[in-house]
C-alpha cells in the first residue's frame, strides 16, 4: 500500500490494517457489549469465518455452549465491579470453529478507554499443534518406559532360566543315581512301578530343563547365525514352548506340514521370534471366543516355503490394517506395539515376508511367513532365481 497520498489519519488506519492482517496471532476487538468490532485474517483462519460474517455479532459465536452461556455475564460482572478474571491474564480456552467443532487456545485480554466506550482486545494462539505435540511426547516417553520395563524382564528372564536349569539339572542326576542304585544292588529295593514313577520324572525333568534353554536362547542377546533348518521343526519347537500354561487350556492346535519341504537358511532364533509373536497374538484373539482353534500349516511354493497361523477369532478390525505392522501400533492395554514390526523387519532380512489376511465375518486372522528354500546348489538361499 503507497501511505504517501493519504491523510495522517487515514495512514494510521491503513496502518493497523496492515497490522491486523499480517499479524500470525488472532486478534479480535469486541466493545462493552460484547460485540465485535475488529476480526483479522488470522481469525478467519482459525475459526473458519469471514470476516464479514461476524463483524457486530457477540463475540459468544465463537465459544463452546459452556462458555458461550456464561459470557455476557462475566462482561457484565466486570464492567459493574471491576473484578477481573481473565482481563490482563493470560489463559487457555476452547474456541468452537465456524463447523462446529472445538479446539484448544491460549488468550490474552487488554482493555482500552476510546470515544466510543471501552473495547477490549483478545489476541489467540492455536494451541493445537502444542497440543499434538505434547501427545506424541507422551506417547514416546510410555513407550519407552514400557520398552524398558520388557528389556529388564528379558534380562530377568535370562537370569531366571539360568538359576532354574541348575536345580532341574540336580534333579536328573539325583533321580538317575537313585534308579541306577535300585538296579544294581539288592540292597535297595523299590517297586518296579515306583521306578517307572521316577523314570517318568527323570523325562519331566529333562524335558523341562530342554523348555528353558530354548527360552534362553530366545531372550538373550547374540549375534545373528544362519544356518540350513527345516522350518517345519522351528515351528513345532516354537509351538511346544508357546503352548505351555493356563492360558492355553482348551486351545486346539491343528499342524498340518507337508512332505518333502526344502529347508531355509535362517537364523532359528529369530524366525522362531516370529513364530511365537504369531501364536501369542492368535492365544489373545481367541479370548472370550467358544471355538478356540489355531491352525499352523506349512509348504513350499516353488522357491519359497510358507507357514500359515490361522485363528477362529474375530478377525483384524479394518481400522488396525493400515498400523498392523509399524511400530508401536497396538490395540492391547499391555502391548508395546513392536512384536508384528519386528517379525516383519526379520522376514524381510532373510529376503521372505510376512503378511496378513485380516478375516473378519466369522473368520479369524491368516498370518503367513514366506522365506527363500535353502540354494543346494552352492547358494544360501534363492531369491526369485537370484
Amino acid at each position: 500500500m503507497d501511505f504517501a497520498n493519504l491523510s495522517a489519519e487515514t495512514t494510521s488506519q491503513a496502518r493497523l490494517l496492515s497490522v491486523l492482517d499480517t499479524a500470525v496471532d488472532g486478534i479480535i476487538v469486541i466493545n462493552d457489549g460484547g460485540r465485535i468490532l475488529v476480526f483479522n485474517k488470522a481469525c478467519e483462519k482459525l475459526f473458519g469465518y469471514p470476516a464479514g460474517e461476524v463483524l457486530g455479532e457477540n463475540v459468544n459465536i465463537l465459544m463452546p455452549q459452556n462458555y458461550s452461556d456464561h459470557h455476557d455475564e462475566y462482561l457484565n460482572s466486570y464492567l459493574t465491579t471491576g473484578q477481573r478474571k481473565i482481563i490482563g491474564i493470560g489463559r487457555a480456552v476452547h474456541g468452537r470453529h465456524k463447523d462446529g467443532s472445538v479446539f484448544p487456545l491460549e488468550l490474552s485480554v487488554g482493555e482500552s478507554a476510546t470515544p466510543d466506550g471501552r473495547q477490549f482486545i483478545g489476541i489467540l494462539r492455536d494451541l493445537r499443534p502444542k497440543v499434538e505435540a505434547e501427545e506424541r511426547l507422551d506417547a514416546v516417553q510410555a513407550q519407552l518406559v514400557r520398552m524398558a520395563r520388557v528389556n529388564a524382564m528379558d534380562e530377568m528372564g535370562s537370569a531366571l532360566a539360568h538359576e532354574l536349569n541348575q536345580p532341574l539339572t540336580a534333579l536328573m542326576l539325583y533321580l538317575q543315581a537313585v534308579t541306577r542304585r535300585a538296579r544294581k544292588s539288592d540292597d535297595v529295593v523299590i517297586p518296579p512301578e515306583m521306578l517307572e514313577v521316577i523314570d517318568r520324572a527323570v523325562e519331566e525333568a529333562d524335558r523341562a530343563g530342554k523348555i528353558i534353554r530354548r527360552v534362553r536362547q530366545f531372550i538373550e542377546k547374540r549375534d545373528i547365525e544362519r544356518v540350513r533348518v527345516s522350518l517345519a521343526e522351528l515351528v513345532d519347537e516354537a509351538t511346544d514352548f508357546t503352548m505351555i500354561g493356563s492360558r492355553t487350556r482348551g486351545v486346539t492346535v491343528n499342524r498340518n506340514h507337508s512332505e518333502g519341504v526344502a529347508d531355509v537358511y535362517a537364523d532359528p532364533i529369530q524366525i522362531q521370534q516370529i513364530i511365537v509373536n504369531l501364536l501369542r497374538n492368535a492365544l489373545d484373539a481367541l479370548v472370550d471366543t467358544q471355538d478356540q482353534t489355531i491352525d499352523i500349516e506349512t509348504w513350499q511354493d516353488g522357491d519359497r516355503v510358507a507357514m500359515e497361523i490361522a485363528d477362529s477369532g474375530p478377525g483384524i478390525a479394518p481400522s488396525m490394517l493400515p498400523d498392523l505392522f509399524k511400530a508401536f501400533a497396538t490395540s492391547k492395554a499391555t502391548g508395546t506395539g513392536l512384536g508384528l514390526a519386528i517379525s516383519r523387519t526379520i522376514a524381510q532380512s532373510h529376503g521372505g515376508d510376512l503378511t496378513v489376511q485380516p478375516g473378519g465375518n466369522g473368520q479369524g486372522a491368516r498370518f503367513r511367513l514366506v522365506l527363500p528354500v535353502f540354494d543346494t546348489s552352492g547358494g544360501k538361499e534363492q531369491t526369485n532365481g537370484h
